[in-house]
């Protein structure tokens, strides 16, 4: 049975029910003791919401489905592009299928806490989880069935939803929440949504909204769309407004991002996690750690913050960052210090205070493309006595230029060797860049229990100048940008497109830089790794002409385009859906995507 397939979870095993309806809840009587499942949940309908939030750690942490496939990102030391960075997945991708299937899990325990008659208050909380769960669908895969009703009998005929219809439904739900609301004002920190929350959520939906039915694309090469209609945008920005709620971004950049200052009050709503208590409703299973803080970097060796090497900065990442705006350095690490221990070595940033750093030993440098050699010799030299080497550390120095690098080794007396080489032979290479630091877990290290933050406040602040942009508010728009950049002490703008100049290439093709191109440079800045850029440029029209210019495995809008001559711009529908949905046909697959086998021999 298919969305059957998908939504009905065992709750205590947190695994999909694959034979169907009698099989899960035969399942939950085990779970409950022998009491039939109406009986259990009946009587205890959180439980419901609290399997609604485990299930939203699924979809809220997906680098490939979020990030990949984008301007800012690329895998290094030998990884390959992997399908989303090269849009050659398809229809039987199990990421695709996974995430289709976790928001729909989402979407089944939300209204099941309503079907068991959860409070007023909780019943409000579980309407905004399912409008984010469907938020999330419609942003990779548009129109998809809206359900409202808990799924637990063996029904398997659901229609799919025209796009326009779900944007309605969602905005009419959340609105009323909003009207007549039982929940917290704000709340920063619990993972609970708030009454910011809602009208955050309703800001992002209502420009979603803008965009896909008020806006057409007109040549996807150059970005280019059509469409006069404003309304939507301008119930996005009055909705931004209200999150905000006059609130300013007072606390720096790195302030906001610092480990200890999970539940600040620029994070709107948020994943909550706990090493030891669970997360959501008391009585939550201990939960698993995220790994936020390893996906974004290379590998550093010992003693050093585990990553991957993959999703480290493209060419186009490593110069998006303006001389003085203090966000590179509150997003990367370009400073590792040498260590017997992780404590005193890569978490010896967090642990020693500036005095003990001043003289602790460093492992890697990094320096920003502005730096020039001079510079750098000169810090390197003044340094010198923290970069001596010693075994088994490897130390190592680079400005990060392109497309020659500098780069420093050290001997024993902290001497440098400067040599030059290639960002391909840089990229092939350990220690080859700076990782993002933003969600690093000084305490549980690779085992990451921060928040994952799902909404923040300079978040929305761009929401409102993208939307103010699109309704013609230039006024608007530029006050938006400035405060975010203000914040971030980045060069002053005047208000003016003029005095923007950022320092990656682009080629004459890409065409001149417009207010768009500085919008989404500031979600890029603002946002790294935060797992939304793929949305970003979804949403604006920008997917092809982005990718095709700075991907670095898109050579042509040939390579976005599928077997049936289409561009790839959302994901596939999973072909596992249109085979066991009775509601959905071949006809209902995204453009870009060939129909599954077995439902073409069943036309």
């Amino acid at each position: 049975m298919k969305i059957l397939k998908y939504i009905m979870a065992a709750a205590v095993a947190g695994t999909f029910a694959l034979a169907g309806c009698d099989d899960f809840l035969d399942a939950e009587n085990k779970s409950a003791g022998g009491t039939t499942a109406d009986d259990f949940f009946a009587g205890n309908p959180a439980s419901m919401l609290t399997s609604a939030y485990n299930s939203m750690k699924n979809i809220s942490n997906n680098i490939a489905m979020g990030d990949q496939g984008s301007d800012l990102y690329i895998n290094t030391r030998g990884k390959t592009a992997g399908d989303f960075n090269q849009f050659s997945f398809d229809a039987e991708n199990s990421t695709v299928q996974s995430y289709y299937a976790n928001c729909y899990s989402v979407i089944n325990y939300a209204n099941g806490a309503l079907h068991y008659g959860v409070s007023d208050a909780q019943a409000q909380e579980a309407r905004v989880i399912r409008a984010y769960a469907y938020y999330c669908l419609t942003q990779h895969f548009g129109g998809v069935p809206y359900i409202t009703d808990y799924i637990n009998t063996a029904e398997r005929n659901y229609p799919r939803t025209p796009l326009a219809d779900v944007y309605a439904n969602l905005t009419a739900d959340l609105e009323d929440i909003y009207n007549n609301c039982q929940l917290a004002a704000e709340d920063h920190a619990s993972g609970r949504p708030s009454k910011q929350t809602v009208a955050a959520l309703l800001a992002k939906i209502y420009l979603a909204w803008g965009w896909d039915i008020d806006r057409t694309v007109a040549d996807a090469a150059k970005g280019t769309y059509t469409g006069s209609e404003n309304a939507h945008f301008n119930a996005a920005a009055d909705w931004a407004t209200e999150a905000i709620n006059s609130k300013g971004l007072t606390q720096t950049f790195a302030q906001k991002w610092a480990p200890d200052n999970d539940g600040n009050d620029e994070f709107v709503w948020v994943i909550n996690y706990d090493a030891t208590e669970g997360t959501g409703y008391e009585g939550a299973p201990e939960d698993n750690d995220n790994g936020q803080s390893s996906n974004y970097g290379g590998y550093y060796g010992t003693n050093q913050k585990g990553v991957g090497s993959e999703n480290q900065q493209s060419e186009k990442s490593m110069y998006l960052f303006e001389q003085g705006d203090e966000r590179y350095e509150g997003t990367f690490m370009t400073t590792f210090y040498q260590g017997d221990s992780d404590d005193d070595a890569y978490y010896a940033y967090y642990n020693c205070s500036p005095e003990q750093l001043a003289t602790h030993a460093i492992n890697l440098k990094f320096f920003p493309y502005w730096v020039t050699e001079a510079e750098a010799d000169q810090w390197l030299a003044d340094h010198k006595d923290q970069l001596k080497k010693g075994s088994p550390n490897v130390v190592k120095a680079a400005i990060l230029t392109v497309p020659e690098l500098t780069t420093y080794t050290f001997g024993s007396d902290g001497t440098a060797t400067k040599a030059h080489t290639s960002l391909a032979a840089f990229n092939a290479a350990t220690e080859n860049g700076v990782c993002v630091r933003k969600f690093d877990d000084p305490v549980n290290k690779a085992n990451c229990f921060r928040d994952i933050v799902l909404i923040d406040l300079s978040e929305i602040y761009l929401v409102r100048a993208e939307a103010c942009l699109l309704a013609g508010n230039t006024t608007g728009f530029w006050n938006d940008i400035n405060a975010v950049r203000n914040r971030a002490k980045a060069p002053a703008l005047n208000n003016s497109l003029a005095n923007y100049d950022p320092q990656y290439a682009v080629s004459t093709t890409f065409g001149a830089l417009t207010e768009l191109d500085l919008l989404l440079d500031e979600r890029a800045r603002e946002c790294y790794a935060q797992k939304m850029r793929y949305l970003d440029l979804h949403r604006t029209k920008q997917l092809v002409r982005y990718n095709v210019e700075f991907n670095t495995y898109v050579a042509s809008v040939d390579n976005m385009t599928g077997l049936d001559g289409n561009i790839k711009w959302l994901r596939p529908i999973p072909n596992a859906e249109l085979n066991n949905n009775t509601g959905m046909t071949g006809a209902d697959q995204n453009p870009g995507y060939v129909v599954a086998a077995e439902e073409e021999t069943a036309e």
